[in-house]
């Protein structure tokens, strides 16, 4: 994520299409244009091409997770569950 932290520092847009934003994200256009469809991200259509306010992006790299990602926080969590599942438990009911 640093590197889309540069991008934005150094970025003066406003809008980015929706390409650049599945590029700087490191998903498919498609799966943005279906959150695009869905609502889960907020832009605007013109012409045929969708844009996407450069506040709209800051947001979703908040909420956006890519599967490959998604797989690993999956993994880790496991893994500490393995390892520190009996101590959670008396965390949790603390």
């Amino acid at each position: 994520m640093l590197k889309n932290k540069r991008v934005l520092e150094k970025e003066d847009k406003k809008y980015f299409s929706a390409p650049e934003i599945a590029k700087l994200l490191g998903v498919s256009r498609t799966a943005i244009f279906k959150k695009i469809q869905s609502g889960q991200i907020h832009a605007e259509k013109i012409g045929r091409n969708y844009i996407v306010p450069k506040e709209e992006y800051e947001a979703i790299l908040g909420i956006f997770v890519p599967e490959r990602r998604k797989k690993d926080i999956e993994n880790t969590v496991e893994r500490v569950f393995k390892k520190y599942g009996p101590a959670l438990r008396k965390l949790g009911q603390e």
